[in-house]
């Protein structure tokens, strides 16, 4: 009997091995893919994944529609493991098992590790390669779905839930990567679509490509579903690792320090600092009394940044152009203010006119978000809209601090934008900034007008602290504008309309374009220079702190 059983138990787990075969796992290659298996073990850490219900499977015997007998395993692999030593759940799609399709044990093995994630709080991630619903078991599929899709909805702002599309993911099966907090892509192989080219040109008469319907860079540039865009599939799986680095393991955690002051990169790259500095800028900052006030760093921590004022204010200066009409790319001062460590940015390629990422200050992650003046001058429309407001509430619901960088001229005017809905999606983020409690600051550092001023998580959303740079401009409009709204009759009147023109302008610049009224009224905290900015964010982060009681907030419902 023991022999028996045994025998058996080795002959099921050899077959669940072997997944769809030699034939099928050759294919799978071809097409530069790798196997559920190889996904799993290059994803985790080495040996660490243990496999759940690895030989439960659907006998197919009976289907009314073909004979295609029982395949252990059903087409997913489920299971735990480790990245970089904390656990994880992983759900992957087998393509080379029945496509990977979905039926009722399929989604009940998926469903049972959503509920253990949900259960042990630990992010859960999900390597969909799949044909969709499985047509031979029919409604079980579909209810299949709306299972994952209800506990996809349980542990929004839970637990992380992190999806890599690694093949193809097309009707209701879209909806699952849609609920998931960060949708991870791979050119060339991945496709996401809700209808299938044949489906299309059955109803619109004309067949699309896969790219145009619902390739990986149109979702990453156009729809804004790809979150992360990767060239092959181990660099999408090394992404995961990454994210995860900067996320809690779920809402009842704070995000984990990163050693950036104590690490050794950050070591290295202030002592490379500390040799570089020159005697002669010592003495002019000291004679120059730059550097006044300037916070201290920790006593356990290196000197930041070890540079004098002077040079640093240099750099800042040479990056942030004090003509606001002149445009510069935001990414290299968010690299001047952060820890000398690599960011992580999300939607990169979509709604380029703001940026959102992940990064480290002083050891702490925090999230980012930024106006980029070098795309559509850094101006909010519909889809930068969205892109920031989920983004804050996903940082919300895991205890991520916010820092806003901002440089705005206005939300983007236009027909196009109204008809889109633009007074919808940006109340998005007034509700997202307005909502949030983990620690905000917000350092105006040019043009801060109108409404997109408010928005960009300003003093009357509820910020804690806001800074502005001497050249900050925070109006109601830019002159232009305000100047031929204020003095319509004036101009019509006049005989010389440029002349005139520039001399209310200059009045507008020398009352309003400034941070003083602002500053006296509360609005900003303080005016700082700009080579105060990292040391006065790090020391205001610190006495904002962290959570001391971590718990849920709310989900982080798609937008």
């Amino acid at each position: 009997m023991w022999n028996d059983r045994i025998a058996l138990l080795l002959e099921e787990r050899k077959k669940h091995e072997e997944a769809g075969g030699q034939a099928r796992i050759r294919r799978q290659k071809a097409r530069g893919k790798m196997t559920a298996t190889e996904r799993i073990e290059y994803l985790l850490d080495e040996g660490s994944f243990q496999e759940l219900n690895a030989l439960r499977s659907t006998d197919l015997s009976a289907s009314p529609i073909g004979s295609r007998g029982s395949f252990p395993g059903d087409g997913v692999l489920c299971g735990w493991g480790t990245i970089d030593g904390r656990s994880v759940c992983v759900a992957a799609d087998d393509f080379t098992v029945i496509g990977g399709t979905m039926g009722a044990v399929h989604a009940r093995k998926i469903t049972a590790l959503q509920d253990l994630a949900l259960r042990r709080r630990v992010p859960i991630i999900f390597l969909n390669d799949s044909g969709g619903a499985r047509i031979e078991e029919g409604i079980n599929s579909l209810t299949g779905y709306g299972e994952m899709f209800r506990r996809h909805v349980k542990s929004s702002g839970v637990i992380p839930q992190i999806c890599a599309i690694l093949g193809p993911c097309s009707g209701g099966a879209c909806y699952s990567p849609a609920l998931s907090d960060f949708i991870f892509c791979v050119r060339d192989s991945s496709n996401l679509f809700i209808t299938g080219p044949d489906v299309v040109e059955s109803v619109l008469g004309r067949r699309p490509e896969l790219e145009e319907l619902g390739g990986a860079e149109m979702h990453a540039q156009k729809s804004g579903v790809a979150h992360l865009l990767y060239d092959d599939e181990k660099s999408c799986l090394s992404g995961i690792r990454t994210l995860l680095s900067f996320l809690p393991a779920s809402c009842f955690e704070n995000p984990p320090e990163i050693g950036s002051q104590s690490g050794k990169e950050a070591k290295e790259g202030i002592r490379e600092r500390e040799r570089e500095i020159d005697l002669e800028e010592k003495v002019e900052r000291e004679s120059t009394g730059l550097g006044n006030g300037r916070a201290v760093s920790q006593p356990d921590r290196l000197p930041d940044r070890k540079e004098s004022s002077l040079s640093l204010r240099k750099r800042l200066l040479s990056i942030v152009p004090d003509n606001p009409r002149q445009t510069y790319d935001m990414h290299s001062l968010i690299r001047e203010i952060l820890d000398p460590l690599p960011c992580f940015e999300i939607q990169e390629a979509f709604a380029r006119n703001v940026i959102i990422l992940f990064g480290v200050l002083d050891g702490q992650v925090i999230g980012v978000v930024a106006n980029n003046p070098a795309v559509m001058g850094g101006s909010l429309d519909v889809d930068a809209s969205d892109k920031i407001a989920r983004f804050v509430r996903f940082c919300d619901s895991f205890h991520i601090p916010l820092l806003t960088l901002v440089d705005v001229p206005a939300f983007l005017p236009g027909t196009e934008q109204e008809q889109k809905g633009i007074i919808r999606h940006g109340a998005k983020i007034l509700y997202a900034f307005s909502e949030a409690s983990v620690p905000r600051i917000s350092l105006i550092v040019r043009k801060a007008y109108g409404g997109a001023y408010i928005a960009m998580d300003s003093k009357p959303l509820g910020s804690d602290f806001v800074y502005a740079w001497p050249i900050a401009e925070i109006a109601v409009m830019g002159p232009d504008g305000a100047v031929r709204i204020l003095h319509r009759k004036e101009l019509q009147a006049s005989e010389d309309k440029a002349a005139l023109e520039a001399s209310f302008r200059k009045e507008y610049e020398e009352i309003f374009l400034n941070p003083d009224i602002a500053r006296d009224q509360g609005y900003v905290d303080d005016v700082i220079l700009p080579e105060e900015t990292r040391e006065r964010l790090i020391a205001s982060f610190a006495f904002l702190g962290s959570d001391p009681a971590p718990g849920f907030r709310h989900g982080n419902i798609p937008l």
